[in-house]
């Protein structure tokens, strides 16, 4: 047997069943499934296929808390789209729609299959994110985005340097490569501010409203979508205790902690505990405040509590990443952290996917720069 019409098939039934279909017309769709590949050694997912087949991807999804409104996931499909251009505007129509001002809807852009010889890739971990510069005083901006900015200004890209330049958009159909800058009237951004303490709008921090991961692959049945950008909405911790927080990221404690008058003489001051649960406030008020949708992690996890039940209900497993699922911060006061997850791989799922970065050149096209 085909191991690719065995996944096919796996998934058909599955994503038929649940889609209330017969098995008649299960049968009939298997025997074009298997003609498809026998032609060519692959097949065409239909778009219902696709649709509930990435909602199933984030259902499965064994890291994220949020997948209780799994089956609320807009797709987009972009898999006729090949030309970078056309692929970064899809993707502006994406961030757009996410956005909403604010009011953050899911969605995701898949884009075609991975094939010899073709396989579309957004080289950014995140459509948006902060630029990171060595300099010998340290890292200006996101350490994490340092060697991707390096990729960029490799390929021509130039940032102001400011602690928070948004990077461009790099994409590649396996044949080019181009990058494209964000129009910045596009990137919301969301200035975090403290509702008690004045001076912690000194600090200047802030974030953008909408987390597109983006460097993932999607698979469906056997098939890869190397490309296939995915949003849901911030849990508060992602910002306020990772980050803004994490020592290799942005390692705002310190001042955070002197701005709201903490002594940091000694450890047992837990001045880095209160400090963290203070940048926490500060970006939920921020992100209330501007109308930005932002959910806390006690809240993040009686949604998953729901969402156990009713795949219980359903009569699916639920998978987790144990060490993903507990929030960062008070972890105990969630019951997240008193249970137990098995961590097996079920699809449809996202994947991730070696680096493009050190894969060999492609050509650059120039004409199509902005």
């Amino acid at each position: 047997m085909n191991p690719l019409f065995d996944e096919a098939r796996r998934f058909i039934e599955t994503c038929y069943r649940e889609l209330g279909k017969d098995d008649d017309e299960i049968s009939r769709r298997l025997d074009d499934v298997r003609h498809q590949i026998d032609r060519d050694g692959t097949y065409d997912h239909t778009f219902e296929e696709l649709e509930h087949g990435a909602r199933m991807a984030w259902r499965n999804s064994n890291r994220c808390i949020g997948r209780l409104f799994w089956q609320t996931l807009q797709v987009f499909d972009a898999r006729h789209l090949h030309r970078p251009k056309a692929m970064f505007e899809a993707l502006c129509d994406h961030l757009e729609f996410a956005q909403n001002d604010g009011k953050v809807r899911p969605a995701i852009t898949v884009f075609a299959q991975a094939t010899n010889g073709r396989e579309p890739r957004i080289w950014n971990h995140q459509l948006v994110r902060y630029a990171g510069y060595e300099t010998e005083k340290g890292v200006v901006g996101d350490p994490a985005s340092v060697a991707f900015t390096r990729v960029c200004e490799e390929l021509g890209w130039r940032g102001p340097r400011t602690p928070w330049d948004v990077l461009p958009v790099v994409v590649s159909n396996g044949q080019e490569l181009a990058w494209f800058e964000l129009p910045r009237d596009l990137v919301l951004e969301v200035p975090i501010t403290h509702p008690e303490c004045p001076r912690f709008a000194d600090l200047g921090l802030r974030w953008y409203a909408v987390p597109i991961l983006s460097d993932m692959a999607l698979v469906i049945g056997g098939i890869r979508y190397s490309a296939a950008p995915f949003n849901g909405w911030y849990m508060v911790t992602e910002i306020g205790a990772r980050n803004l927080a994490d020592p290799f990221r942005y390692n705002k404690l310190p001042e955070v902690a002197d701005a709201l008058g903490l002594d940091r003489t000694r450890d047992a001051t837990l001045w880095r505990d209160r400090a963290l649960v203070e940048l926490n406030v500060a970006v939920l008020h921020s992100y209330r405040e501007r109308g930005v949708t932002i959910v806390d992690h006690h809240t993040a996890a009686r949604q998953f509590a729901y969402f156990e039940q009713l795949e219980r209900d359903a009569g699916r497993r639920v998978t987790g990443d144990w060490s993903w699922l507990i929030p960062p911060l008070s972890p105990a006061a969630t019951h997240i952290f008193h249970s137990g997850y098995d961590n097996d791989y079920v699809t449809p799922n996202f994947v991730r996917q070696p680096s493009p970065y050190s894969a060999p050149p492609l050509k650059i096209d120039p004409s199509i720069f902005r």
